[in-house]
């Protein structure tokens, strides 16, 4: 009994598509964390996903607390240097708005929310650690 294996060409778009549909196929759930240290929230992404880890609520207590007491949201997002730029920044504006609607369902205004595109945000290392949003407050 033979097993047959089909390969195709996927475009980069059509990885980007089935990486938003069936985000559980992309990437090592272990890659998708957060951290908070220093006032600063790092949400740390699986490849292709914008899925926010387990625990987000709880870590963005702070930046809730934050805003409500007058301050603004600050989020900025970066991608690892593999693939496609464009789809890499497009995924890593995705990564940020995603972190903006979890503030937005914890009661932040979207008015408060200060999307912060970097200059640079293709960040080398380890690809994991590239593939982040940090949050911060801002007086």
């Amino acid at each position: 009994h033979q097993q047959r294996v089909f390969q195709t060409q996927l475009t980069s778009q059509q990885e980007q598509e089935i990486a938003a549909t069936y985000p559980a196929l992309v990437g090592d759930a272990a890659d998708s964390r957060v951290t908070v240290s220093h006032g600063m929230v790092t949400f740390y992404f699986a490849s292709g996903s914008a899925d926010l880890a387990s625990g987000t609520n709880q870590a963005l207590s702070e930046i809730v607390a934050g805003v409500a007491s007058g301050r603004l949201a600050v989020i900025s997002g970066f991608h690892d240097p593999s693939g496609n730029a464009a789809s890499n920044a497009q995924l890593a504006k995705a990564r940020a708005q995603a972190v903006g609607e979890a503030l937005q369902l914890l009661g932040v205004p979207a008015d408060r929310v200060i999307y912060n595109k970097p200059e640079n945000t293709e960040q080398g290392g380890a690809p994991a650690s590239a593939r982040r949003v940090e949050v911060t407050l801002q007086d």
